[in-house]
C-alpha cells in the first residue's frame, strides 16, 4: 500500500471508529447507515462534491460552510454532521470515501455480515443474485451482501471477491490461461 493511501486509511479508521462508537452508544446505527447511503450517493453523483472534498483551493471556512449546508440538506444525523464539520476544520475531508467504506465494514462486521464484490458479463437476475448469495453464505458462514457490477469484457462468467478471497470463473481469464499455456508449449 502506498504511503498516502495508508495515511488516508489510518485517518479514516480513527474517525470511523469514533463515529461508530458514538452512534452505537446512542443506539443510532440505523440512522448512521441511512447517512452513509446519502453520502455514498452524493460522492457517486456529484462532481462538485468530490471537488470540494479533494481540492486544496477551498479554505477551511468554505469547506465547513459547504459541509454544514450539505449536512442540513441531506438531513444527516448530528453525529455525522458534526464529524464532517470537524473533518473540514482539520482539512481531512479528502478521507471521506475511505470513511464511508470503513464505517460500512465496521457495521457489517458487527452484524456478522460480509460484502461480496461481484463482477459479471451481464447483469445478474434476482434469482441468480439470491442463489449466489446463498452459496456464499454457505461457504463463509456469514450473511452476504452483493455489490454487483457489470463488465462486458469478461465475455461470460463471474469474478467474486469476498474479503481477501477471489474466485475468477470468467471466460476472459480462461482464455488468457489457455493463451499462456499455448505460449509455453510452442
Amino acid at each position: 500500500m502506498s504511503e498516502p493511501a495508508s495515511i488516508s486509511t489510518s485517518i479514516a479508521g480513527r474517525y470511523a471508529t469514533a463515529v461508530y462508537e458514538i452512534a452505537s452508544d446512542g443506539k443510532a446505527i440505523k440512522a448512521l447507515e441511512t447517512d452513509l447511503d446519502a453520502l455514498q450517493g452524493a460522492l457517486a453523483d456529484s462532481e462538485d462534491f468530490r471537488a470540494l472534498i479533494h481540492s486544496p483551493i477551498y479554505s477551511r471556512e468554505e469547506q465547513g460552510a459547504a459541509i454544514a449546508a450539505l449536512s442540513k440538506k441531506m438531513k444527516l444525523s448530528d453525529t455525522l454532521a458534526n464529524t464532517l464539520a470537524l473533518m473540514a476544520q482539520n482539512r481531512r475531508l479528502f478521507v471521506l470515501p475511505q470513511l464511508v467504506a470503513t464505517l460500512r465494514d465496521i457495521i457489517a462486521a458487527e452484524k456478522g455480515e460480509v460484502t461480496a464484490d461481484v463482477v459479471s458479463a451481464k447483469a445478474l437476475t434476482k434469482t441468480q443474485a439470491d442463489k449466489l448469495a446463498k452459496s456464499l453464505k454457505a461457504s463463509t458462514g456469514k450473511t452476504v451482501t452483493l455489490n454487483a457490477t457489470v463488465d462486458e469484457s469478461l465475455i461470460g462468467g463471474l469474478i467474486v471477491k469476498v474479503g481477501s478471497r477471489m474466485i475468477d470463473t470468467s471466460i476472459r481469464s480462461k482464455l488468457n490461461s489457455l493463451q499462456n499455456a499455448m505460449k509455453e508449449v510452442g
